[in-house]
């Protein structure tokens, strides 16, 4: 039995954070692509993904990371993500993930990298 797919999301540092747990597949990766838009759509493009509760990750959740990221980066923002156990991090390495995105250890961390909250790298010039 898979466990349920949960995302809550929050600010810290200017970024957002998105937060999620459980199985991201076929069957919830729409939700998870659902709260990246809304992010975009009120504006926010420094976004963290904390892995720290995701218990499994098909091809379908990884599509959902792939598929927003050249449109947040052309809009001066990114997709990092933090807290990724050792299942899925061997997931993400063998597809090359590590060399697409910045993957770092905490979530203050990934919040860190973008820089003062504002900057030009916050989508604004």
């Amino acid at each position: 039995m898979s466990q349920p797919f949960q995302i809550e999301i929050s600010e810290r540092d200017g970024a957002r954070i998105l937060s999620i747990s459980g199985y991201l597949d076929a069957h919830t990766a729409p939700a998870f692509e659902s709260a990246i838009e809304n992010e975009l759509k009120s504006g926010k493009v420094r976004l963290v993904v904390d892995c720290a509760g995701l218990t499994y990750i098909s091809s379908a959740g990884l599509g959902v990371f792939m598929s927003f990221l050249e449109e947040i980066r052309e809009k001066g923002g990114d997709i990092k993500l933090a807290s990724i156990g050792p299942k899925a991090f061997q997931i993400l390495d063998v597809l090359g993930f590590p060399r697409l995105f910045d993957i770092v250890e905490t979530v203050e961390e990934a919040a860190g990298r973008f820089g003062p909250p504002g900057g030009a790298r916050d989508g604004c010039l």
